[in-house]
């Protein structure tokens, strides 16, 4: 008998593909992070001993995304009762943990990615409350880059607004793009798009300090908010960013793709009447003016701090 489990747009057909193994030690799933949508956050059980990852309507877990083969991948549990992932020769790649496999196993709370689309791996004896975990974390950051998510980015500035406010405390905020992020997904696909999103996150990332907050705002927008920085510090800081970014490419596949970023910059010190949807307008009017300006730069710029 074959048993249909539709959960969140993914079919898993339960058809063995092979002769049954001997079971894991506890259970097993994906947790669907990336792209969002309705499936967003959907549990998919690991029931059978074998399963392949395609775009094709017949494969025991069909994952519907342009990015993935008719059969993309293989899932399987060996002989030990471990999970295992292996790339069927697929044009966009199996990755684990943002590096390309081939063949590999999986540890609890690996990310895997099909094409674009990305799930988590849980397993083990207390899965549900390392379900429950994730979509805790999925709730406040962006399933692609890993950084926080609009929503976060915004509960976190208001709560910083009303500190500055009480205290009297400078509040910085940096608002940035990627410059021509269009002619890279026209020029080199959608998933060369999402390698430099990725990429800048992950060269940004470690330059953020335990109190400010890094999120994706949207699209290729993202936002950095500098606690009791003064508009000098948050320029140096924005302008360090647009450096890191320069100086060297991002290697995809077999290309490096040169890109830049412009970035906004506005501060709060002493004033009445500034709510977050002020301040994120007064820092993205300065973002264009950068991309007005010839893009790669930092409007204000510390020039502009200089009387005469």
């Amino acid at each position: 008998m074959t048993d249909d489990y539709r959960d969140g747009g993914t079919l898993i057909l339960s058809r063995p593909l092979t002769q049954e193994k001997k079971p894991p030690a506890g259970d097993a799933c994906l947790v669907n992070l990336h792209p969002p949508g309705p499936d967003i956050g959907r549990r998919i059980p690991l029931i059978n001993s074998q399963y392949i990852v395609g775009r094709d309507s017949e494969a025991g877990f069909v994952v519907s995304r342009s990015s993935v083969s008719r059969q993309h991948a293989r899932i399987y549990i060996d002989d030990d009762g471990g999970w295992w992932v292996e790339d069927l020769n697929s044009t966009n790649g199996t990755f684990v943990n943002e590096a390309r496999i081939r063949a590999q196993q999986l540890a609890d709370s690996d990310q895997v990615r099909f094409g674009d689309a990305i799930y988590k791996f849980l397993s083990g004896t207390n899965i549900e409350s390392a379900y429950h975990e994730a979509i805790h974390n999925m709730a406040i950051q962006d399933g692609m880059t890993g950084i926080h998510n609009k929503r976060f980015f915004t509960e976190f500035l208001d709560r910083e607004l009303a500190v500055a406010s009480r205290y009297g405390h400078p509040l910085t905020l940096v608002m940035f793009d990627v410059d021509h992020f269009k002619k890279v997904n026209d020029s080199h696909g959608h998933l060369a798009g999402d390698a430099v999103l990725k990429d800048l996150a992950g060269r940004i990332k470690p330059r953020i300090r335990r109190e400010d907050l890094f999120a994706r705002y949207g699209g290729e927008e993202f936002a950095c908010v500098l606690p009791s920085t003064a508009l000098p510090g948050g320029i140096v800081f924005a302008d360090h960013l647009r450096q890191i970014i320069e100086e060297k490419p991002c290697a995809f596949e077999d290309k490096q793709i040169s890109f830049t970023i412009s970035l906004g910059v506005t501060t709060l010190h002493r004033e009445n009447g500034v709510d977050s949807a002020g301040l994120i307008k007064r820092a993205d009017d300065n973002l264009y003016a950068a991309k007005r300006g010839g893009r790669n730069r930092v409007v204000p710029t510390l020039a502009d701090l200089i009387p005469g």
